[in-house]
C-alpha cells in the first residue's frame, strides 16, 4: 500500500491524520510542504489544492482528514 501525506508542522488535521495512521499500524510517507517546494508543487498538481492535509492512498487523492474515505481505501487494500 502506498500512502503519502502532504502536511505542515502547524496543521492540526495533519497531526490527526498521522496519529490515525499510526494507531492503525499503517506506514506512510510524510512530505512537509512548508519546507519542500517540490512536494508542494506535486501536491498542487495532483489535488488542485493549497490546503493540507492532502492524503494519497494508492493514487486516490483525499483532501483533508476524511476518516470515512481513508477507512474505505484502507479496506480495499
Amino acid at each position: 500500500m502506498d500512502i503519502k501525506i502532504y502536511s505542515t508542522p502547524t496543521c492540526p488535521y495533519c497531526h490527526l491524520a498521522k496519529e490515525y495512521f499510526s494507531s492503525k499500524g499503517v506506514t506512510y510517507q510524510d512530505f512537509d510542504v512548508s519546507q519542500d517546494r517540490q512536494a508542494l508543487e506535486e501536491m498542487v498538481k495532483i489535488s488542485g489544492q493549497m490546503g493540507v492535509p492532502i492524503i494519497v492512498i494508492n493514487n486516490e487523492v483525499i483532501v483533508g482528514f476524511d476518516r470515512a474515505k481513508i477507512d474505505s481505501l484502507l479496506a480495499k487494500s
